[in-house]
């Protein structure tokens, strides 16, 4: 058998005809000697190209872990989504998804990209042992998440189902059970930022304008508008605003408050919510 030079082009092209592994898809064009159609049958015979292409399909499930270092200084999330709750819950779904995390925590990649072409085992990376994973479970896999934080003290929480996980960073180490009580209030009340000087200008603009117009078509004076939305406004930070929202295990508190009785000047200095 003459030797054909198989381009990563090539191996693209006929993973996106098959749905397979970069890897399995490098093998048949190899066995195949470069003829298409002969390495999507190599694939069909190995029960590999179970499904032409799933691209177009939406991967809603899946399993999402949040782990730290030993230290707890850092933090990352991982999803591994798929398209069904019955291949979520496989036992060896999710030790994949876990070997994904502890290769995630290890080298603390920068972004989704780089965690991507980090090595997953000798020979392939994490890119193509997700795409391997389209032909071996015949539905669309991909790795939709990955999330990064550090700080004195970072603590998790990871909802039983595996579908949710926080990832939360104090200014301060020695509070962890503090940390797991507002890692789990994110999960529940889904605040958008820490404090209101963490809110994108545009949506605070956005709510003052929404707010004037509720206020007109309440039939106020328009002299009174700015007033009465800035009021609304203020609400709104209370409601979306971690540290601003009422402490979910005494509602006479603020969270703010809560970690102020902790200690003085503890706070909350960013936190990572990733939900399936």
């Amino acid at each position: 058998m003459s030797e054909v030079k198989i381009s990563t082009a090539d191996i693209q092209k006929l993973r996106e005809m098959t749905g397979a592994g970069m890897m399995d898809c490098k093998k048949a064009l190899v066995e195949a000697e470069g003829d298409f159609q002969g390495a999507i049958d190599e694939l069909r015979k190995k029960g590999i190209a179970k499904a032409a292409k799933r691209e177009d399909r939406e991967a809603k499930e899946g399993v999402v872990i949040a782990q730290t270092s030993a230290d707890q200084t850092k933090g990352i999330i991982v999803a591994l989504q798929c398209e069904t709750d019955f291949v979520a819950r496989n036992e060896g779904y999710i030790a994949l998804a876990q070997k994904m995390a502890d290769i995630a925590l290890a080298n603390y990649p920068e972004s989704l990209e780089a965690l991507l072409d980090l090595p997953f085992e000798a020979g392939v990376s994490i890119r193509e042992k997700v795409g391997e994973q389209n032909g071996v479970i015949g539905e669309k896999v991909e790795l939709g998440r990955y999330e990064r934080i550090e700080g004195a003290q970072v603590v998790t929480y990871n909802h039983s189902n595996r579908k949710r996980s926080v990832l939360l960073a104090l200014n301060k180490a020695g509070f962890e059970e503090a940390g797991r009580n507002l890692a789990m209030q994110i999960a529940a009340m889904n605040p958008v930022s820490v404090s209101k000087d963490d809110i994108d200008p545009k949506i605070v603009e956005k709510e003052i304008e929404i707010g004037k117009e509720l206020a007109r078509n309440e039939g106020k004076a328009e002299d009174m508008l700015e007033k009465i939305s800035l009021g609304r406004l203020n609400k709104f930070f209370q409601e979306n605003t971690l540290l601003g929202q009422k402490y979910v295990k005494n509602n006479d508190q603020t969270v703010d408050q809560y970690l102020q009785s902790l200690e003085k000047g503890l706070t909350v200095t960013g936190f990572k919510h990733v939900a399936i």
